[in-house]
């Protein structure tokens, strides 16, 4: 009489199976909604967090489920090994964020001047619902972020500040801002005493000569660069930005600065949620200013 053999199997593995593939699907759904749909992003971190937690858990029935299949040749391996593919994805996501959580300062503004940083044309304002942070950016966090970003520092550009700025709205272009707001300080009138004075009427004077005749001069341009350049010694640019992958929104200034033959630029970045920005911050910034500096090469200085 043969003697028949049942292999064991592994529950384990087969619900680490459904486990990794439900994390796997709500990881994706977020994602998705926050990036194209209308989730918030304190949301989209509580979802991301849930479904990181869900794989963890399907990653830790797949090792027992591979641990019996070794132990007793229990049935569950190939389910196991799908619950580990269906996990790396949200377990992936959330060892990326812990490990910047962990490794960089919790801030979520940062400035390539931290004295003196550019102030927001319109405060950006966004509810924080579960994820709540500190309104006032203080002198510690400015002390952070030059501990952890000693590199992110203005640009000085040896040119006219309408070449610089021309350079500042297509690289912020092809980054993907979008500028929403502008404005630029004009230079105060002349003093009347600077005027000069008409000659006094005298004996040698014709008191009814005419006056200066007015020289007809072309008509200046009058788009949007011209009328914030015309007359102006500073411009400052407030634009929106979101990140690729994970569509996380971001608020930034530009600000230029014309200082003799130079213009001055300095760039400030916030995250709109949370009191950590895992340092997509000052990624932003340092990405920007480097391509800024490629599109003006030749006239970049410290």
């Amino acid at each position: 009489m043969a003697i028949r053999y049942d292999r064991p199997v592994s529950s384990a593995a087969h619900l680490s199976r459904l486990l990794g593939a439900f994390s796997l699907v709500l990881a994706l759904a977020v994602l998705i909604a926050h990036r194209f749909g209308g989730l918030a992003t304190p949301y989209l971190v509580l979802l991301l967090i849930a479904a990181a937690g869900w794989a963890l858990l399907a990653a830790f029935l797949a090792a027992i489920g591979l641990r019996s299949l070794w132990m007793t040749g229990a049935e569950g391996g190939l389910a196991a090994l799908a619950a580990l593919i269906y996990a790396a994805f949200p377990l992936g996501i959330g060892a990326f964020a812990a490990e910047r959580y962990l490794s960089l300062p919790a801030i979520y503004d940062v400035s390539t001047d931290p004295v003196a940083a550019p102030d927001w044309l319109s405060p950006p304002a966004s509810d924080q619902i579960w994820l709540k942070r500190n309104p006032l950016v203080t002198p510690e966090d400015r002390e952070k972020q030059m501990e952890a970003y000693p590199e992110l520092t203005g640009r000085r550009y040896e040119g006219a500040l309408d070449r610089v700025l021309e350079a500042v709205r297509k690289v912020a272009k092809q980054s993907g801002f979008v500028i929403v707001k502008s404005t630029g300080t004009t230079e105060p009138g002349r003093d009347l005493e600077d005027r000069p004075a008409r000659p006094a009427p005298g004996d040698d004077a014709v008191t009814d000569a005419p006056g200066p005749v007015p020289v007809p001069t072309p008509r200046p341009y009058d788009d949007d660069v011209a009328r914030l350049i015309r007359g102006a010694n500073g411009v400052t640019l407030q634009a929106t930005t979101r990140t690729l992958v994970l569509g996380l929104r971001f608020d930034m200034i530009i600000r230029l600065r014309e200082e003799a033959e130079t213009t001055f630029v300095d760039i400030r970045v916030a995250s709109r949620y949370g009191q950590h920005d895992l340092g997509f911050s000052a990624a932003i910034a340092g990405d920007y200013l480097k391509a800024l500096d490629s599109e003006l090469l030749g006239i970049a200085g410290g």
